[in-house]
């Protein structure tokens, strides 16, 4: 399976585009702080669904997705702090992100049934 080929992999790709857009909004002081970690977050998605989808088995792949979702967590959690603490709107990036979730989601159901 080609990672390049996956509706979750292109979705990922779209959001990191969205992120670094977006942080370039946080203040100076944070370019080395939430805006690196923002962005260091969301390359993580579409790279865990890279790596996986190379790997061997579907139970290796799914595991990468799993960690995908855990960066989609800390993107999550990241996005809300950048609303809280300098009031930067992120519902159209927290939506985004959620779309990536459901895929993940969907992907996971998918290659788990495979192997039933």
């Amino acid at each position: 399976m080609n990672h390049k080929d996956l509706e979750a992999w292109k979705q990922a790709m779209s959001l990191v585009e969205l992120v670094y857009t977006r942080t370039e909004q946080l203040p100076a002081k944070e370019q080395f702080g939430l805006q690196t970690q923002m962005r260091r977050a969301a390359v993580s998605i579409p790279s865990n669904i890279a790596e996986g989808a190379a790997r061997k088995s579907d139970k290796e792949f799914i595991q990468f997705l799993y960690i995908a979702l855990g960066s989609s967590a800390e993107l999550e959690t990241q996005l809300i702090l950048c609303n809280r603490l300098f009031q930067i709107e992120a519902t159209d990036l927290l939506n985004e992100n959620e779309k990536c979730r459901k895929l993940f989601l969907g992907l996971i159901r998918y290659l788990k049934s495979k192997g039933s």
